[in-house]
């Protein structure tokens, strides 16, 4: 039987455009896999890879008008968002590239032999080194961030492991333009073409999750396709790691204070966030507690204002826009939900941004306002009215694990005088990112950058985001006793590469 053809397909009228692949056979998959295996030795060279990376992100750059073309295409995002978005992504590059220079995440330690100590300490050296191949599922929302060129692919390859991308079927063309840039990259600085696979197809991701020669996974998706794939990563014969980036809520919680002081501002600041991006982001703040009386009324009413001026918007395909109108539909109509905004099918094509409200208490216990704490993507958020700080601290307690909470605070408490370190100590069990007075939307591509939290949010401790996304990719390993001729040089003594690294219990830089 033919393999089943893959098309681009326009989200804003939802016809086909063009077809630009077929769906890989598990044939093709495992030579995908094969030649990245294959790819790891040319990968070795630290400077090798950190030019290379270099090398992509100058090469994306260059064909940026091409590239933002046939994303906005497929994604409808618009230009403005995926340039932006282009930029972030070559910077991510060229920032593991640095990383890549600088040699600390190998983290090298050296500890002499001791005899004195209890038990005796032989001669051990450890470092880090890449497991080997990464498979990478791609993000819809994301098409270049969290996509072929991403977070997940720019760190495998810095921690020295080749990768076999899973195409996102919302951008197949993109996905097969980016993949023909970064192997151009790759082979002006003397790597295999395999050192980046590319494949396309539901079968070919289920194939590729099981490849005995697949080390570890990075997904960014839905709850229940990163579930399976992460399900079926340790039902393998040899269980693998899975770093998914699954959903998220991301709380908010606005205090009577904050509300009081700032009112309007708060309004019209979660009214750009819950829409940004046709509310498309991962971190959208889809579940926010404001205090009940005239403070909150007023945070309403702005949000009502500032949502109702809102265009609809087109969603990355036909079914989210269905999914998301059936969402909200469902969650309109439990009792006592209103809808001062309400969300839905904006035309065809599109969808109207909105909102709900609840009681706060609805969502203490558990019944049918569960899925009132459940992530429904698109621009819809969820306003539960509390009377009392019990009733935040209750619907707190039910919610799942985040990428992101958010405390909005007034001046007096975000000076340490209130109740703001409470409350920020009851948010920090819930997400990896924590914010005061700002919003999650937007993840900055930071040193210090965690983007990942408790499950579902994500189903490791690790960050897609940041520098620290290498680790994912690398394992340890100890020489004991073994000869200096024989260890890697950058566990000799003298230090040839000059790494960073603990060196008798003493910090070397």
């Amino acid at each position: 039987m033919a393999a089943a053809p893959v098309w681009s397909v326009d989200p804003r009228t939802g016809k086909q455009r063009e077809q630009v692949a077929v769906e890989a056979t598990a044939q093709e998959v495992d030579a995908a896999v094969r030649a990245a295996h294959a790819a790891r030795d040319a990968l070795a060279d630290r400077a090798v890879r950190a030019a290379f990376l270099r090398g992509a992100a100058t090469r994306l750059e260059k064909a940026r008008d091409q590239l933002v073309e046939a994303a906005d295409a497929e994604t409808a995002l618009g230009p403005l968002r995926l340039t932006g978005e282009l930029a972030r992504t070559c910077h991510q590059l060229r920032a593991f590239a640095d990383i890549v220079d600088e040699g600390a995440f190998l983290d090298v330690v050296i500890d002499h032999p001791d005899d004195t100590a209890t038990p005796p300490v032989p001669d051990l050296r450890r470092l880090k080194v890449p497991l080997g191949v990464v498979a990478v599922y791609s993000a819809s929302n994301f098409p270049f961030a969290f996509s072929v060129p991403g977070g997940d692919t720019a760190s495998a390859l810095a921690a020295g492991c080749p990768v076999v991308v899973k195409a996102h079927p919302d951008h197949p063309a993109l996905s097969e333009l980016v993949a023909k840039v970064l192997r151009t990259a790759a082979a002006q600085h003397g790597l295999p073409g395999g050192v980046l696979g590319l494949v396309h197809g539901f079968e070919a991701g289920v194939e590729l999750i099981g490849h005995p020669l697949v080390a570890a996974a990075g997904f960014t998706g839905s709850v229940r396709g990163g579930r399976a794939l992460f399900d079926a990563a340790a039902a393998r014969p040899v269980p693998i790691p899975f770093h998914g980036e699954l959903g998220s809520l991301n709380p908010v919680v606005v205090t009577e204070a904050a509300a009081t002081e700032r009112a309007a501002a708060i309004g019209a600041g979660l009214a750009a966030s819950m829409t940004l991006g046709v509310g498309q982001f991962c971190v959208k703040p889809g579940l926010v507690l404001v205090p009940s009386g005239a403070a909150g009324d007023g945070l309403v009413k702005s949000l009502t204002d500032a949502v109702s001026d809102t265009e609809a918007g087109v969603l990355l395909d036909h079914r989210m826009r269905d999914d998301f109108v059936a969402g909200v539909a469902e969650r309109a109509q439990l009792p006592d939900v209103e809808a001062p905004v309400t969300p839905g099918a904006g035309s065809e094509h599109s969808v109207s941004a909105g909102f709900l409200t609840v009681p706060a208490g609805r969502l203490a216990a558990t019944g049918e306002y569960d899925l009132l704490l459940e992530e429904c993507f698109g621009p819809v958020t969820v306003v539960a009215r509390y009377d009392d700080e019990d009733e935040v601290a209750a619907v707190l307690s039910r919610l799942p694990g985040n990428l992101t909470a958010t405390a909005q605070l007034s001046g007096e408490e975000a000076a340490g005088r209130g109740r703001g370190a409470e409350l920020l100590a009851e948010l920090t069990p819930l997400a990896g990112r924590v914010l005061v007075n700002g919003w999650p939307t937007g993840v900055a591509v930071a040193p210090a950058q965690h983007h990942g939290g408790p499950y579902p949010a994500t189903t490791s401790t690790s960050t897609s985001v940041g520098g620290t996304a290498i680790e994912r990719w690398l394992r340890p390993v100890v020489y004991q006793n073994a000869p200096q001729a024989l260890l890697p040089a950058e566990l000799r003594d003298d230090n040839p590469l000059g790494l960073p690294r603990r060196f008798n219990g003493r910090l070397e830089r």
